[in-house]
């Protein structure tokens, strides 16, 4: 049986992560990353660093995978400020 829980858990890391992959998706287009803060960014991926590592210490899949994904754009935006600095 499949339980209710996981499945709000995963409908949220779903909704979550996804809600990020447009900024990737645009920064990514239009090579700039002007609007970006590299301070936002790097708290931020810390964060999500923290969760992924919380996830794994209370074995959720739901919070393994919406920020083992997450992480990844994080550090995809992280590489893209750097790259495409003016």
């Amino acid at each position: 049986m499949i339980n209710p829980i996981e499945i709000l858990g995963l409908v949220a890391a779903i909704l979550t992560t996804a809600a990020f992959l447009p900024q990737v998706y645009k920064t990514w287009k239009t090579k700039s990353t002007d609007s970006l803060s590299l301070t936002m960014l790097l708290i931020f991926v810390s964060g999500v660093l923290c969760w992924l590592v919380y996830g794994f210490l209370i074995d959720s899949f739901p919070i393994i995978l919406a920020n083992f994904i997450t992480a990844i754009s994080g550090f995809l935006l992280l590489y893209f400020k750097y790259r495409y600095k003016n």
